[in-house]
């Protein structure tokens, strides 16, 4: 059994060198566009996103024309993603609660950002790390799924627990790409219902493969 400092230590050298450069796949030109879609990405596909949001940018680009929409404005432009009913509301009222409260100036404080309608935690963590490459840890499905996995993680019970135990490990300046590693390697490699052991340059640190092939 590899003591979980040594598995942290090993797995941020492995993607290290192979993956010097991972990103979000979600395509913004500006911070507001970036929690538009990190929004809009809750429960539905990055692929997806990406498909919506060129017509919905070029309807309403900024805080100031996204404040102005109507709810249905905006439903009919982002109706193929989950919960368009929620998620068209939630925009109108962030966009609204970015002008009144933060002058249409995006907040860079995890808890400022999550007065704005739409924005939990996960959120607020991507755009921090995201937007101002500060050490907050977005934990999303994939992140949550490939940590307890690997064995970064243990008998975490919801995002918040899994974002403690990771960033107890995760040295701050790495958090950032660390994000990106984790969601990147659910999406293509640790699949939720076959991962890809036999492609995975990580399963001789991997828990779920040390256990799995010691039967």
């Amino acid at each position: 059994m590899i003591p979980v400092k040594k598995r942290f230590q090993l797995l941020i050298d492995y993607f290290t060198v192979n993956q010097p450069i991972a990103e979000t796949e979600l395509h913004y030109k500006d911070p507001f566009q970036l929690l538009v879609a990190v929004i809009l990405s809750a429960q539905c596909t990055d692929k997806r996103v990406n498909i919506i949001t060129p017509p919905l940018f070029n309807s309403f680009p900024d805080a100031n024309t996204m404040a102005n929409a109507s709810q249905q404005e905006v439903f009919e432009l982002i109706k193929s993603c989950s919960y368009p009913n929620n998620k068209a509301k939630n925009l109108i009222g962030m966009a609204k609660a970015l002008l009144a409260e933060f002058n249409g100036e995006m907040p860079d404080d995890v808890d400022e950002l999550q007065k704005l309608p739409g924005v939990g935690r996960k959120t607020a963590n991507v755009i921090a790390s995201v937007v101002f490459n500060k050490p907050a840890m977005a934990v999303d499905t994939h992140v949550f799924r490939v940590s307890e996995r690997i064995g970064l993680t243990t008998n975490s019970k919801n995002p918040l627990e899994t974002e403690k135990q990771l960033v107890k490990y995760i040295p701050a300046d790495k958090i950032p790409i660390a994000h990106h590693w984790l969601i990147l390697h659910g999406r293509y490699v640790c699949i939720a219902r076959k991962p890809k052991c036999s492609e995975c340059g990580l399963s001789q640190i991997c828990r779920y493969y040390e256990q799995n092939n010691n039967k």
